[in-house]
């Protein structure tokens, strides 16, 4: 299906596309309205991180926030890719941090300002190790988790998202081709809180993969 190592997708892919308030739980517990079509923002891949390096959070900020999200790898580019064979797209996957900075991200809102400064910022995505595609065969019930110096702070499951995966891929590369090694980041369950400087997140899928980072600043 790929011509590179997809598994390495974070050293050369070049876009992550990320989905926001997929979750209705989510949506509501910031007080955002619930989407009737997706909410999309990027990310550059200058914000990929991944196991033994620190999050960093960025000196403008106060207040950054976790959120555990299932990503997609895609290993097959497409414009206007049907939702029937938009599966056929996907090289495997990878369970992600979207980290945000909500003190800015609420400013920039205020303010009608674009979110990059919240968003982007580097160490902002941090990444687990690649997952096959047979790895998950059930994209409609994979759970997801994530705790903060061993505390369960985010539990939620796929099948609580708003928009599938299909239907995302399909969107997304109406409006932005999609690449080879290309990102999607398909939105967080509720549970998002700040943390702190030493705090260590601990992530998963039960039988699938986990993932541990430290935080840190500048």
């Amino acid at each position: 299906m790929t011509s590179r190592n997809v598994s390495r997708f974070w050293e050369w892919g070049k876009k992550i596309i990320c989905v926001g308030r997929n979750y209705a739980d989510h949506a509501k517990e910031l007080n955002n309205v619930v989407p009737t079509e997706p909410v999309l923002f990027l990310k550059t891949p200058s914000a990929y991180l991944t196991e033994g390096s620190p999050i960093i959070i960025p000196k403008y900020s106060n207040s950054v926030h976790h959120e555990i999200e299932l990503g997609v790898v895609i290993g097959k580019g497409g414009t206007a890719i049907p939702q029937s064979s938009a599966m056929q797209h996907v090289a495997g996957y990878a369970l992600c941090l979207d980290m945000t900075a909500r003190d800015v991200q609420d400013d920039c809102k205020s303010k009608g300002l674009p979110w990059t400064l919240a968003k982007a910022f580097n160490t902002s995505c941090p990444v687990s190790e690649f997952i096959p595609k047979e790895r998950i065969p059930d994209l409609g019930n994979v759970k997801i988790w994530l705790k903060v110096n061993g505390q369960m702070r985010q539990n939620g499951c796929t099948s609580q998202m708003i928009f599938s995966i299909p239907f995302l891929i399909s969107y997304i590369s109406e409006i932005i081709t999609l690449e080879e090694g290309d990102l999607i980041l398909t939105g967080t369950p509720k549970g998002v809180s700040a943390v702190q400087v030493h705090d260590e997140l601990h992530a998963g899928i039960d039988d699938v993969v986990s993932m541990t980072f430290k935080v840190g600043r500048l």
